[in-house]
């Protein structure tokens, strides 16, 4: 079973690593969203893979150091790319949620990257 829960945060960056014309070199924010993907077995007494509470309190200090943040001066995201972060958030949210399959960071409704922790 697959189990997808969504969250939602606002955050300015800039990519450092881009030729000075990009127009993600300069600062610029996001209303990102973030899917966190986990899989595994109905558990047949709470009938839940994992309650989406405990993915939500597992995710919320993470959310805190994203949320309403230069994500460059976040440590580990002094490249924040959509990569980036997906990686970042996976790096720092698997121990705490060891069904976690998939990370997906939009920073539009258009664009987004998929980490599948290969």
């Amino acid at each position: 079973m697959k189990i997808t829960q969504a969250f939602t945060f606002e955050a300015a960056h800039m990519l450092p690593h881009v030729p000075p014309t990009h127009r993600c070199r300069r600062m610029h924010g996001h209303s990102y969203r973030v899917e966190l993907r986990l899989e595994g077995a109905i558990d047949p007494v709470t009938g839940f893979v994992a309650d989406f509470f405990d993915v939500e309190a597992a995710f919320a200090p993470l959310l805190a150091q994203l949320g309403n943040n230069c994500l460059n001066q976040v440590p580990g995201l002094e490249n924040p790319t959509a990569e980036n972060i997906a990686i970042w958030i996976w790096e720092r949210g698997r121990p705490a949620l060891p069904q976690l399959a998939s990370v997906k960071v939009f920073e539009t409704p258009d664009c987004w990257a998929e980490y599948e922790g290969i």
